[in-house]
């Protein structure tokens, strides 16, 4: 029983609706986060315009972090756990910014952090500059040993299997139109009007050593000499002894000596008879 067609994305109703669902929830929860870092990075003493750049720290490098695992899922697991170590990390210090923001905020009307949360945040910077410098040391050492493993095996494949599909195409066009330009090979097997002539010649295995028809003075002594033996001319046993010899007999021209062998043998007997 052949197995079931592996279902697409595309084929499952309501796939597009599912993904234009993510992209929106994605947006408004970086949207919350965002407002929600930028906030944290007031409190803890992040200066001007530079505040609307704290949560793409964070939230940034946890979007590069998941682009790197797609791009390394075919790599050891000992990296891929590196990066998802990175990613959770980075993970964790979005939410708890979020809760202590939410905390803060709760317990009074403005934002204050404690020396702990205001020192672990301006760490956030440079860890992730460090981890992001990292993370492109993993991808790209990656990505050279799959090149290389790449072109070990293109090399070591033969050229009509490493050629691209034109390429194949032009080949297969190229060696038809040899075939259809090429004169018509002789064919070597084919046997000579000599040997076609010998071979009718030749008596076959079905008419044996046969050598034609019987002449008609042997064919009436064969008759003669069955007559004289038995008394009689049977036909089939004049047919024996002319196919026995190697000719080739008639039942007609059987008879007919028979026949004439019979009426020899009668008028002999007559004359005994009367004597």
């Amino acid at each position: 029983m052949p197995s079931p067609a592996p279902i697409t994305p595309a084929a499952v109703r309501g796939s597009r609706t599912i993904r234009l669902g993510i992209v929106l929830l994605a947006a408004d929860a970086f949207t919350l986060s965002y407002d929600a870092l930028r906030q944290m990075a007031v409190a803890s003493h992040v200066r001007g315009w530079l505040t609307y750049l704290f949560p793409l720290v964070i939230d940034g490098f946890i979007a590069i972090g998941i682009v790197a695992l797609l791009i390394l899922r075919t790599a050891p697991v000992r990296s891929r756990l590196y990066v998802w170590t990175l990613v959770g990390l980075a993970t964790l210090t979005s939410i708890g910014a979020n809760v202590v923001h939410a905390i803060g905020l709760n317990e009074g009307t403005r934002l204050h952090l404690n020396n702990a949360t205001a020192g672990a945040l301006s760490g956030t910077a440079p860890l992730a500059l460090a981890g992001a410098v990292h993370l492109y040391l993993v991808m790209n050492r990656h990505l050279a040993a799959a090149n290389s493993a790449a072109a070990e095996a293109s090399s070591s494949t033969p050229p009509a299997e490493s050629a691209t599909p034109r390429q194949i195409r032009q080949l297969r066009q190229a060696q038809v139109d040899d075939a259809d330009t090429a004169p018509p090979a002789k064919a070597t097997n084919a046997p000579t009007p000599e040997v076609k002539a010998a071979a009718t010649r030749t008596p076959t295995a079905k008419t044996g050593q046969r050598k034609g028809t019987v002449p008609e003075e042997e064919l009436l002594a064969m008759a003669r000499a069955i007559g004289a033996k038995t008394g009689q001319v049977p036909r089939p046993a004049l047919e024996k002894a002319v196919r026995a010899k190697g000719y080739t007999i008639s039942k007609d021209e059987a008879q007919k000596a028979a026949a004439t062998v019979r009426a020899e043998l009668n008028a002999a007997n007559s004359n005994d008879d009367t004597e």
